[in-house]
């Protein structure tokens, strides 16, 4: 390059410098405005996201929400390993459960009765604790919506669940001591929504059978008791007479090695749980306490 193509070169430069600094001003204006405006989108996104998930998860339709602490989740999974004996069983077990429970409740009519942690303990555990038998018995049932996520946990087991429930099915949920009303989801508590429910477990759902009736009532009792029961849940009347009552039924009717599960033991708003369990434990009896998981105790029969 020669002397006099050089200076023409640096000269063009010179001439050009000016709107090189115009169009990396106009760059860095647009990109100072882009990065004003991220803040109100990324708002906006977070808001959507907060929503969907209350939408899936918060109390609004169940009147309970199912947002999970870690607190409380790490401390289910401890106690669901210690019942079980496996930490990483009882971790893949909770979270199915949940996995579950959230699909039921967005797929079912009316809800999972009790609290989130209360539902994954027992849906997790009990297939954990390998009953003798698949036949299954639910004493207290609301809308079947357990009962049905019971069901699915066991077949995932590989097991071939056969399930009876026996409720009263007076339309609303009934707790001596409480005042009756109509229940959060809206749904009246009928055999026809637990049948609905049931459906969603496939044919063993579809088979289950359904006797309505009180757990104290000898007729109730006799229509239900032709077999030995490997899983039986106690979630009826909570009051302690109640309870010492299903209890003393379940002496009769559960088989060798089978799994009692008591729903709403230590709850504070039920003390007649424990009070009657601890009453019959004092007795002669066949059941053996083996822990609890959240606010359910588990007992092994001989």
């Amino acid at each position: 390059m020669n002397s006099r193509t050089l200076l023409r070169s640096s000269a063009s430069r010179r001439l050009l410098r000016p709107v090189a600094d115009l169009i990396d001003q106009r760059i860095e204006r647009r990109i100072r405005a882009a990065d004003a405006r991220r803040p109100v989108q990324d708002t906006d996104a977070i808001e959507k996201q907060r929503l969907t998930f209350e939408l899936l998860v918060g109390a609004s339709g169940r009147g309970l929400s199912r947002t999970v602490a870690k607190g409380s989740l790490d401390r289910l999974y401890r106690e669901v390993a210690a019942l079980a004996g496996d930490r990483g069983a009882a971790e893949r077990n909770v979270a199915t459960a949940y996995r579950l429970l959230i699909a039921l409740e967005s797929l079912g009519v009316g809800r999972v009765a009790g609290g989130t942690m209360n539902i994954c303990g027992k849906l997790g555990t009990i297939p954990l604790l390998d009953p003798p038998n698949d036949e299954i018995l639910e004493i207290g049932t609301l809308y079947g919506m357990f009962s049905t996520g019971l069901i699915r946990m066991m077949e995932r087991d590989g097991r071939s669940p056969s399930l009876t429930i026996v409720d009263p099915f007076a339309g609303v949920q009934l707790q001596p001591g409480t005042t009756v009303r109509p229940d959060p989801t809206g749904t009246p508590v009928a055999e026809d929504a637990v049948r609905t429910n049931l459906a969603l477990a496939g044919p063993a759902g579809v088979a289950a059978r359904v006797q309505q009736g009180f757990s104290e009532d000898a007729d109730t009792r006799v229509a239900v008791s032709d077999r030995s029961y490997g899983v039986i849940v106690v979630d009826g009347d909570h009051s302690a007479n109640g309870v010492r009552q299903d209890l003393q039924w379940a002496e009769e009717i559960a088989a060798p090695g089978a799994v009692v599960v008591l729903d709403d033991f230590g709850d504070p708003a039920w003390p007649g749980i424990k009070e009657a369990l601890d009453e019959h434990l004092k007795d002669d009896t066949r059941f053996t306490y083996l822990g609890k998981a959240a606010h359910s105790a588990f007992l092994r029969a001989a």
